[in-house]
C-alpha cells in the first residue's frame, strides 16, 4: 500500500478521489484543512494557489509515500509550473480528473502535459463520478477491495 497526498487547485477533485477511494458516497465538501486518513492525505487547494503555503505541502507531504498531483479537464489555469514536483523528494503521478468533462480529448491531454511537466511520472486518467479509471488508481496504490467496499 502507498499511502498518497493528493494535491491540486480547488475544486479539481481531490476530496472526491478520496471519498471514491473509500467507498464512500460522492458529498462534495470544500476541504478547509488538511485531512488525514488512515491511507491517505487530502489538502486544501489554496496550499498550491498560494505559494506562500507549498511549505505546508511539503511538510505534510512527509508522511505520504506518493504524490499525487491532480489537474481537471475543465480547468485551464497552469496549476503547477514546471518542476512543480522537484519540491518533493518522493515519486510523483500525476492524475487528469472529471474526464467526463472533457470536450474533446485535447482537453484530457492539455491536462496531462501539464502534469507531465510539473514532474509526474505517470498519469492516470479519470471521472469519480462515472468511476472511470479508478480501478487503475486503486491497483496502483495497492488498495485492498475491503478498503474501498
Amino acid at each position: 500500500m502507498k499511502k498518497p497526498i493528493f494535491v491540486g487547485a480547488i475544486g479539481c477533485g481531490k476530496t472526491t478521489l478520496c471519498q471514491r477511494l473509500q467507498g464512500a458516497a460522492l458529498d462534495y465538501r470544500k476541504t478547509q484543512a488538511v485531512e488525514f486518513y488512515q491511507d491517505m492525505i487530502d489538502t486544501p487547494g489554496e496550499f498550491v494557489e498560494h505559494h506562500q503555503l507549498y511549505n505546508a505541502l511539503t511538510v505534510t507531504a512527509a508522511e505520504a509515500d506518493v504524490i499525487v498531483l491532480l489537474q481537471s479537464v475543465s480547468d485551464r489555469r497552469q496549476t503547477f509550473s514546471p518542476g512543480f514536483g522537484s519540491m518533493f523528494p518522493k515519486p510523483k503521478i500525476g492524475i487528469v480528473t472529471k474526464i467526463d468533462l472533457a470536450r474533446d480529448q485535447k482537453d484530457i491531454d492539455w491536462a496531462a502535459t501539464q502534469l507531465e511537466l510539473a514532474g509526474a511520472k505517470k498519469i492516470f486518467s479519470i471521472s469519480a463520478e462515472d468511476d472511470e479509471g479508478i480501478q487503475a488508481i486503486v491497483d496502483y496504490l495497492g488498495i485492498s477491495q475491503s478498503q474501498t467496499a
